[in-house]
């Protein structure tokens, strides 16, 4: 890996990458967002979020954050902002939140950007994943907001497999909400007896990546297999995505998923694109900008295991071509976001993690 701070180039498929650091001293960086203005926030996990200057010269601590718990994979998660944002000036957080027994849970809340972005005010939170079952393992959490202003929520399945498959629980779930937490009555499970209504789909594992498509405003997510069987889906309401009842993964002693009948299981999906060695996936963006025209409709992933960035050609929804891109040259990625000047963002994930800005020559 390079020295962070060493810009390069680097030549693709696609043309040569030119890659640049923009900011090298972020502490476990976990997501990203562009405010309307160009400037960007961005987590870390051990609690703070920083607010960085559109120019990338300068960032700063934003204060009223909500105390997380920062253990294992758990801490500060992912950031979004409202849809109105212009207007009303909501920032959306996804956090794991402490509970009793030394448990925790992914929590989501709001609060208010102050006019001189120095903090959050009355920051309140809307979600909660109960029960709090989590030792510091698998929280999700992607934040995206549809054209709708419905904000779906990834959750992991806290590393209790069957949780996943028990409507009652919120545990490996998506959940689709309203801006303010409320639940929109045409959820999936509104008025089932034993059901969340919440949930719009559920069987999944840990997803750590998820956006809208920008072509058929469809919400896609991926997520981390066991060992092996990393995953893409196109969450649809109501649907079982089968984890841990169907996999292409084993567990981490090598054995069989316990509880799995195979690669698929009756009554539910299979995976819309599949990795039988996990690249362990963490981020996604699409690619809909005009600044790079040998990436449109192209989709980007970030690679933690893999140290890569992985870019998938689109024909529609069929994924006919698959390109790692910086194999080694960054270090884990955990996320990336396409920019409003039609670059590509990407936070490292490391003590010392970086945000790096990739283009292609032009």
């Amino acid at each position: 890996m390079l020295h962070a701070e060493e810009n390069f180039q680097q030549a693709s498929e696609r043309g040569t990458l030119q890659v640049e650091y923009l900011l090298s001293d972020l502490q476990n960086p976990w997501g990203m967002v562009f405010l309307p203005d160009g400037q960007v926030l961005i987590t870390e996990r051990s609690g703070r979020l920083r607010l960085v200057t559109a120019d990338f010269t300068g960032n700063s601590q934003v204060a009223g954050v909500p105390d997380v718990f920062s253990r294992g994979q758990g801490g500060l998660l992912d950031v979004a902002v409202s849809p109105s944002f212009d207007q009303d000036r909501w920032v959306y957080l996804a956090y794991a939140e402490a509970g009793d027994d030394k448990l925790a849970g992914t929590a989501v809340g709001r609060g208010t950007l102050s006019a001189d972005n120095s903090r959050l005010d009355d920051f309140t939170v809307i979600f909660r994943q109960e029960p709090k079952l989590s030792t510091g393992n698998h929280f999700g959490s992607r934040l995206v907001f549809d054209n709708e202003g419905h904000l779906f929520i990834t959750l992991g399945e806290n590393y209790q497999r069957m949780a996943a498959q028990d409507l009652g629980k919120l545990q490996g779930k998506v959940v689709r909400l309203n801006a303010d937490g409320s639940v929109p009555q045409d959820n999936p499970f509104i008025g089932k007896a034993g059901a969340r209504s919440e949930i719009w789909s559920y069987g999944h594992r840990n997803a750590q990546g998820a956006a809208l498509n920008p072509w058929t405003d469809a919400l896609w997510l991926h997520e981390h297999g066991p060992r092996g069987g990393d995953e893409i889906n196109i969450p649809q309401a109501g649907k079982n995505y089968g984890w841990p009842l169907a996999t292409h993964g084993t567990d981490y002693t090598l054995l069989p998923i316990s509880e799995a009948k195979g690669k698929t299981a009756p009554g539910t999906e299979p995976p819309h694109h599949v990795w039988e060695k996990s690249p362990a996936i963490s981020g996604m963006a699409f690619y809909n900008a005009e600044r790079f025209a040998g990436w449109q409709h192209n989709l980007f992933i970030g690679a933690l295991a893999d140290e890569s960035l992985i870019r998938l050609e689109l024909k529609g929804n069929e994924i006919v071509h698959e390109e790692r891109l910086l194999k080694d040259k960054l270090g884990r990625i955990r996320d990336v976001r396409q920019g409003p000047d039609g670059y590509l963002y990407v936070l490292t994930d490391a003590a010392a993690g970086s945000l790096v800005r990739i283009g292609l020559l032009e």
